[in-house]
């Protein structure tokens, strides 16, 4: 059972202001906005978010494919991908474009405030899902807006359960588009603002989102996660965290662990916990693929953290 894992690649520069935005914007000059924020280190990292969650499906075991458009400066990134074992073969190199870009400033309270440069992603719709029988779980994460369309269509036509994910590329959706979105996905996840805006814009609550789908699962942060499945409501508790370094990419990681329970077959319980543990371990490490486990680490870590047997993790 493979996985296609539609979305972005992207270079991003994560930087922190050792202060909170909030010392430094005042609400009545928001009209007004002119703000530097001295940010004394920055790393660059290989992130977006197709690469993001291939990489934490392979730490899980997962059988994934990401898919993509990138620029003529994926080079290391590609290199990257050999090293961890991440099969690149959907990501498609477009010339006469960069790798999208990221630039991520965090402040102390977790906040953060990003400008993005989407390059080649632009171009993502160039690429279509499979429809030879390789592909058997899908994933429209955020991408170019047309690619987003496409891909979830062309997993509903193929008849491919797919988990739809607008993560920031939600704005670029008004509300027919979204209810098409829904009306097409087999899955939807999003965080509790993502949420919020999407009930908005469709007028949708979310008993009736989840009506419409198999799961509706919305994140929240550290109060961990609410699963809408089965007419039913499943509060999913965060696991715990050591230390809290960085949150980019956190809600990828989650994402990887909802991928890997579908794949496996695993309860919703199940799936929802090792999805958290994902986002836990995720936001101890700086950077979006820099953290690492053993499938033993991580099941003891599993029992440890909601006190039940992890042996359905294989």
């Amino acid at each position: 059972m493979t996985a296609l894992i539609c979305g972005s690649f992207a270079y991003d520069s994560i930087m922190v202001f050792e202060d909170r935005f909030k010392n430094h914007i005042l609400p009545d000059k928001i009209h007004m906005l002119n703000v530097a924020f001295f940010v004394p280190t920055m790393r660059r990292e290989f992130g977006g978010c197709a690469g993001n969650i291939a990489y934490n499906f392979k730490l899980l075991g997962g059988d994934g494919l990401p898919m993509g458009t990138v620029g003529t400066d994926f080079d290391s990134y590609a290199e990257w991908m050999v090293k961890t074992g991440v099969d690149a073969r959907y990501v498609k190199t477009v010339d006469g474009h960069y790798t999208a870009q990221a630039y991520i400033t965090t402040d102390l309270d977790d906040n953060q405030i990003t400008a993005f440069h989407p390059g080649a992603m632009q171009e993502a719709h160039s690429q279509a899902v499979p429809t030879d029988g390789s592909i058997s779980l899908g994933i429209v994460s955020p991408d170019g807006r047309d690619a987003m369309i496409d891909h979830a269509s062309q997993f509903a036509a193929a008849g491919i359960p797919f988990i739809f994910d607008p993560g920031q590329g939600l704005p670029m959706f008004d509300g027919d588009d979204l209810k098409r979105f829904v009306e097409q996905a087999t899955y939807v996840t999003v965080n509790d603002y993502e949420f919020s805006l999407l009930s908005e814009r469709t007028g949708w609550s979310a008993e009736e989102i989840a009506q419409q789908v198999e799961a509706l699962i919305v994140t929240k942060g550290g109060e961990g996660s609410s699963i809408y499945a089965n007419g039913e409501t499943l509060e999913i508790p965060a696991a715990p965290v050591t230390d809290i370094k960085d949150p980019t990419g956190c809600g990828d990681s989650f994402r990887a662990g909802l991928l890997k329970g579908l794949q496996a077959g695993w309860s919703w319980q199940q799936t929802g916990r090792v999805a958290s543990l994902m986002g836990a371990i995720k936001i101890e490490s700086a950077g979006t693929q820099n953290h690492h486990f053993s499938l033993d680490e991580f099941r003891n870590r599993y029992q440890a953290a909601f006190s039940e047997s992890a042996d359905f993790i294989k």
